[in-house]
C-alpha cells in the first residue's frame, strides 16, 4: 500500500489532494493538501475544464451520455474537491442559480427532436438524467443549506415511483421520454438521486432505500431486466473515467458510500469483480475511455491511470476498512 500511494503522491495535482484526504485521512488544512489544492486551481486542463463549465447553458443536451457537455464537467470538479471558496466556482454558481424552475429542479439546454416527442427547437428545460447531476455538483461545491438547493432536493426527492425513480422531464419537453416501459425505473436516474443522497446522510431514508434496492436488482437480474435500454454487461462491467454514465464503478463508488451496504452480498460481488481487475502492483488501467478526456491520464488504455487507481483504491478501503 505505501508504494502504491507513494504512486499516487506522483500523479497529477487532483490525485494528490484526493489521496492525501479521501486515502490517508489528512485534513483540508494540511499543509500539503492545502499545496495540492493550489496546484489544481494553476492546472491548465483544470482551468480548461472550468472554462468549459462556464458553457453549461449555452451548448444543448443532444444525448446525455455525451462526455463532451459542460454538465460532466461540472461534476468532476466537484468530485475532485473544488468549491464555493473556490472564485471560478463561485462565479459558475451563481450562473447556475439563475436557471431554476418554478418546481425547482435545475435547468439546461435541451434540443429534443420532433419524432421523439419534442420541439425540434432549443429550450431551458430539465430530465431527470440532469437536473439530479446538476444537483449533486452545487451539494458539493458546498451550497447545501442554500434555500434554492432545499427546493430542488425537495422536488426532485418526491418523484420517485414505488420502485424507484422514473424517466421524468419538465412539460416543456412534451410527451418525450427514454425508450422503454413508462413504469420501469430507470437506472441512471436512480444512480443519480443516489448521489445526491449520499450527501445528505439520514435523510429521506425511505427514498433511498427504493433507489438503492432498484439498484441492487438490476446487478442481481442483470440478464433479464434492461429497462430504459440499460445493461449491467460485458460495458457495464469495463472500468471507465470520470463519473459520466451507467458503470460498475460510478456504481460502486455510490453504494459504498453508505455504510450499511459496504457488507451487502450484491455489493461485494461487485466489489471482487473489481479486485479481479488489478494489476500485481494493484494498479488500475482504463478499459474502456471518454475521448473527449483523451489527455487525462485514464483517457488512454495502455498504462495504468492514476485518477482510476484512486477511486477503485477509495471504493476498496471503505469496504475493507
Amino acid at each position: 500500500m505505501d508504494n502504491l500511494i507513494n504512486w499516487l503522491l506522483e500523479g497529477e495535482p487532483w490525485v494528490k489532494y484526493r489521496t492525501r484526504i479521501d486515502l490517508l485521512g489528512l485534513s483540508e488544512n494540511d499543509k500539503d493538501v492545502l499545496e495540492s489544492k493550489l496546484q489544481i486551481l494553476e492546472n491548465q486542463q483544470i482551468q480548461n475544464i472550468i472554462n468549459q463549465s462556464f458553457d453549461l447553458h449555452l451548448k444543448p443536451i443532444n444525448s446525455h451520455k455525451s462526455a463532451e457537455h459542460p454538465i460532466h464537467k461540472l461534476s468532476f470538479l466537484a468530485d475532485i474537491g473544488l468549491n464555493i471558496n473556490d472564485e471560478p466556482i463561485k462565479r459558475i454558481t451563481d450562473i447556475i442559480l439563475q436557471h431554476q424552475s418554478d418546481e425547482g429542479a435545475f435547468l439546461v439546454t435541451m434540443n429534443i427532436p420532433k419524432h421523439f416527442g419534442g420541439t425540434g427547437q432549443n429550450q431551458l428545460a430539465w430530465a431527470l438524467c440532469d437536473a439530479p447531476l446538476i444537483l449533486y455538483s452545487l451539494i458539493k461545491f458546498g451550497l447545501q443549506k442554500h434555500h434554492q438547493i432545499e427546493k430542488s432536493v425537495y422536488f426532485l426527492v418526491n418523484l420517485i415511483s414505488e420502485n424507484g425513480y422514473p424517466c421524468k422531464v419538465s412539460k416543456e419537453l412534451g410527451k418525450f421520454r427514454g425508450p422503454g416501459k413508462k413504469t420501469d425505473p430507470c437506472p441512471y436516474s436512480n444512480l443519480l438521486m443516489l448521489k445526491i443522497f449520499s450527501c445528505l446522510p439520514d435523510k429521506y431514508s425511505k427514498e433511498c432505500n427504493i433507489a438503492i434496492d432498484c439498484q441492487l436488482d438490476l446487478w442481481e437480474n442483470s440478464l433479464i431486466k434492461h429497462p430504459y435500454m440499460f445493461y449491467a454487461g460485458t460495458d457495464f462491467r469495463k472500468l471507465k473515467a470520470p463519473f459520466i454514465w451507467y458503470d460498475i464503478l460510478h456504481v460502486l463508488d455510490v453504494l459504498t458510500q453508505f455504510k450499511h451496504l459496504r457488507t451487502n452480498t450484491i455489493v461485494l460481488q461487485m466489489v471482487e469483480l473489481l479486485k479481479s481487475k488489478q494489476d500485481i502492483q494493484s494498479k488500475y488501467t482504463s478499459e474502456s475511455i471518454w475521448k473527449s478526456w483523451i489527455d487525462f491520464d485514464f483517457g488512454q488504455k495502455k498504462q495504468p491511470s492514476r485518477w482510476l487507481t484512486f477511486l477503485a483504491t477509495r471504493i476498496l478501503k471503505r469496504v475493507y476498512d
